[in-house]
């Protein structure tokens, strides 16, 4: 099993990493980020063997990233959206090592290294990493930190320590290529759509290729970090709920496909323990300190847990994925 320095040679005499870094992209209107987020991981040292960017039917965005330097630009020719695209990824990749980053998305230095290293040693099948929130204009006051899955990142409650995780978040995470050809590819039914804030294709992948390759062991390395902006728009009320309901509908897809045990095993702790604690903090916050901000998280949680059951609910009973809108 290669280890974290077998190295491959790079341009300029170089080295890099037996990692493609795959980027999926559907829209101009992240032009900015995309680049930004491609220019974080031509910054790392050592880097990837390859970046390939994958833009989801969108023929602007896909001429205008035949400029971007340094990177291998290939078209989503599967169902059109976030699992759609990372398929056409995975099938483009050449390295040993195929690792994901979103659009809007920054790698700190060293990202790659530390994501990379327990699939190169040997030691994991599967990495995800932290993802921190970047609130432009600053974090709403009634936001609660436990439902930050909301917007991609990690979120209290999350494991912080490197440990075994079930799933890791899609926006940071990489596998061993091979792990494809065991488990197949994502699920092309699950996964956000443009602005349809579906999701948990990663979870559903990772409890299949758990099912099929017993002894799979996936972490969470807690130094690879990468920073996700976020837009105004998915900090109001309105998104949070519709986000919400929208992981009930997806986690039902998924108890459907792979069983309701392995759906729910890391659920069930989160809402026993995780938000209990988050409303109780709030509340406390709001008498102690007299911060009105902690009862509205509070209440926020309750929001979020009810939107997320009824979610479930609905999903369970219509035993598909019904169509859902929502904004970017």
């Amino acid at each position: 099993m290669p280890g974290l320095l077998d190295v491959t040679a790079g341009r300029e005499g170089e080295h890099s990493l037996d990692v493609t870094v795959v980027i999926c992209s559907y829209t101009m209107r992240r032009w900015a980020d995309l680049t930004a987020a491609v220019e974080s991981v031509r910054g790392q040292q050592p880097g990837p063997a390859e970046i390939l960017v994958v833009v989801d039917h969108d023929a602007e965005l896909l001429s205008r990233a035949r400029d971007l330097a340094g990177v291998r630009v290939v078209t989503n020719d599967r169902t059109r959206g976030l699992s759609g695209a990372r398929n056409a990824g995975i099938a483009a990749a050449r390295g040993s090592v195929i690792a994901f980053l979103d659009d809007d998305a920054v790698a700190a230095p060293g990202w790659l290294a530390a994501l990379c290293a327990p699939i190169l040693r040997g030691d994991a099948d599967g990495v995800g990493g932290r993802v921190d929130a970047d609130f432009p204009t600053g974090r709403p006051g009634w936001f609660p930190r436990e439902f930050d899955w909301v917007i991609g990142c990690t979120y209290r409650g999350h494991p912080e320590d490197r440990v075994a995780i079930r799933n890791p978040i899609g926006c940071n995470m990489a596998f061993r290529a091979s792990a494809f050809a065991v488990a197949g590819p994502f699920r092309e039914d699950l996964g956000r759509l443009g602005a349809r804030p579906l999701g948990c294709e990663e979870t559903e992948l990772c409890i299949r290729l758990a099912q099929r390759l017993p002894g799979v062991r996936i972490v969470h390395e807690p130094r690879a970090l990468v920073r996700q902006r976020i837009p105004q728009a998915r900090e109001r009320v309105g998104y949070f709920v519709s986000r919400c309901y929208a992981e009930g509908l997806s986690k039902a897809a998924v108890a459907t496909s792979v069983g309701r045990q392995a759906a729910l095993s890391a659920e069930r702790s989160y809402v026993r323990r995780t938000l209990p604690v988050g409303v109780w903090r709030g509340l406390r916050e709001a008498v102690r300190d007299r911060r009105p901000e902690g009862a509205a998280r509070s209440a926020a949680i309750v929001l979020g847990l009810a939107a997320t059951t009824l979610g479930f609910l609905r999903g369970r009973l219509a035993r598909t994925v019904p169509p859902i809108g929502g904004v970017g």
